[in-house]
């Protein structure tokens, strides 16, 4: 005989298990998508990954007007830089980080969101410009957010894995 109170809980424990099969029969690359974007194809140094981490972790709660500042301090403390970067405009990272670290600008991306996690993202406008890095969750600099800057984007920059 069938338990009509207990309907519910099989249709919602039939509908949890269909889920997770599904999800365990896609591929990892296709289930590693975060916010829903296209799958990001580059693959970005550890370090990259790791200052983004740390980056993070040192956020504060609220802009303090030193992007450029943070970034720096969580690319020197994950050794994705030998030394601390030169410059107060965020607005010339990625110059800097070319020109002086080994960075490559991505073309192909322009839109923040598809950057690849660990990716420096620099903008341009008045002023210093911006700076952040791409995490799993959004972007981070002097603070965390999930929502990238309004600024133009300038560029997107990587140091690739195995480089």
């Amino acid at each position: 005989m069938l338990n009509f109170a207990l309907l519910p809980c099989r249709l919602i424990a039939s509908a949890i298990a269909l889920t997770f099969s599904i999800a365990i029969a896609l591929p990892a690359q296709a289930r590693s998508t975060s916010f829903g974007h296209r799958v990001r194809s580059v693959e970005v140094s550890q370090e990259l990954v790791d200052a983004a981490r740390i980056a993070e972790e040192n956020a504060r709660s609220s802009p303090s007007k030193y992007c450029w500042r943070y970034v720096k301090r969580a690319l020197v403390a994950s050794n994705a830089v030998d030394s601390y970067p030169d410059g107060i405009s965020a607005k010339y990272a990625g110059k800097e980080l070319t020109e002086n670290y080994g960075f490559q600008k991505l073309k192909n991306i322009t839109d923040p969101e598809n950057a690849p996690v660990g990716a420096v993202l620099v903008y341009g406008g008045t002023g210093y410009g911006h700076v952040e890095i791409r995490t799993e969750d959004g972007y981070v600099s002097d603070f965390k957010t999930t929502r990238h800057s309004k600024r133009p984007l300038t560029g997107v920059y990587v140091k690739l894995a195995n480089t």
